[in-house]
């Protein structure tokens, strides 16, 4: 396959109807390849396109000191190549990045390979817990410490909204953010929220307290089979009376005997992951990719 069939897209060359045509039949399709959510949550983004379409790489990037890179997006867990691409068109597509940008630290999504020759790799975790069982069984590979958490839960009278406006989560959100997290950032989330509450694409599930406190929310956003858990927030109370387990039991309970794929995002946080492990999730492996051209003068700054 000849290098050159392959095309450096600008944002506004792009055709938006071919690109989701692409992303809609493709085995790997994810939520973040999707024009409408990349346009969400970056200032910019670019393409890399075979053919009439035929395969298609979104390419995230900012400008610093004039020089252009690649980045991942906050809530955007994987992209790459669309849909899944043989060595040979990974390996080309690849190389096409170091002639366009002069660093690179993206995630690729779980299908596409690592290639020798192309930058480095370094392996990350996701947890996928497919719902199509019967609720019982799903339960029965609970683990112990989930089924503690549960118990607890239980006994707080807690209760479960599924109707959650975008602009209450995100007051929750900011209330009891942990970490400080950029207006822009907060902004894409909102933004994101939005456009997929008004197409009945996510849905924001809410747990009260006795005292009908909010005290823990979650937005599930949904492409096809698969099911994204892609933002939560617990408060104090929240984390204390173990709402978000209650949340994500809720939610198995209700769509169970469903052909979904819950999506948990993964974790490299230990905490994290093991409360995502103790639902029965199981581990999907994809790569980050990184190189890095860039010139002596500024190369330390990226390290």
């Amino acid at each position: 396959m000849n290098q050159q069939k392959i095309r450096y897209l600008k944002h506004e060359e792009v055709n938006t109807d071919k690109w989701d045509h692409c992303l809609e039949n493709a085995p790997n399709a994810l939520i973040y390849g999707q024009s409408w959510y990349l346009d969400k949550i970056c200032d910019r983004w670019d393409a890399l396109v075979l053919g009439d379409y035929r395969y298609v790489m979104p390419l995230t990037y900012r400008k610093k000191l004039g020089i252009s890179y690649l980045y991942q997006p906050l809530y955007c867990q994987q992209l790459g190549i669309f849909p899944t691409p043989t060595k040979e068109i990974s390996q080309q597509f690849l190389e096409l990045l170091s002639k366009h940008f002069s660093f690179a630290e993206i995630n690729l999504n779980s299908m596409q390979l690592p290639v020798s020759g192309v930058g480095t790799y370094a392996e990350r975790s996701n947890l996928l817990l497919w719902l199509s069982d019967a609720y019982e069984t799903i339960a029965g590979n609970y683990s112990k410490h989930t089924r503690r958490k549960l118990k607890k839960a239980h006994k707080q009278q807690l209760s479960l909204v599924k109707s959650i406006s975008g602009e209450e989560f995100m007051r929750f959100k900011k209330q009891h953010l942990k970490v400080r997290v950029k207006a822009s950032e907060l902004n894409s989330l909102r933004n994101v929220l939005a456009f997929a509450l008004t197409r009945s694409l996510g849905q924001i599930y809410g747990v009260y307290s006795e005292s009908n406190q909010l005290c823990a929310a979650a937005f599930f956003i949904r492409n096809k089979q698969r099911v994204t858990f892609l933002n939560a927030v617990s408060s104090p109370e929240g984390k204390e009376s173990q709402a978000m387990y209650f949340l994500i039991d809720q939610f198995i309970a209700e769509n169970a005997e469903k052909d979904y794929l819950l999506d948990f995002e993964g974790s490299m946080v230990p905490g994290v992951a093991r409360l995502y492990l103790g639902f029965g999730a199981s581990p999907e492996k994809y790569h980050q990719f990184k190189f890095n051209n860039l010139p002596w003068w500024i190369k330390w700054l990226k390290r």
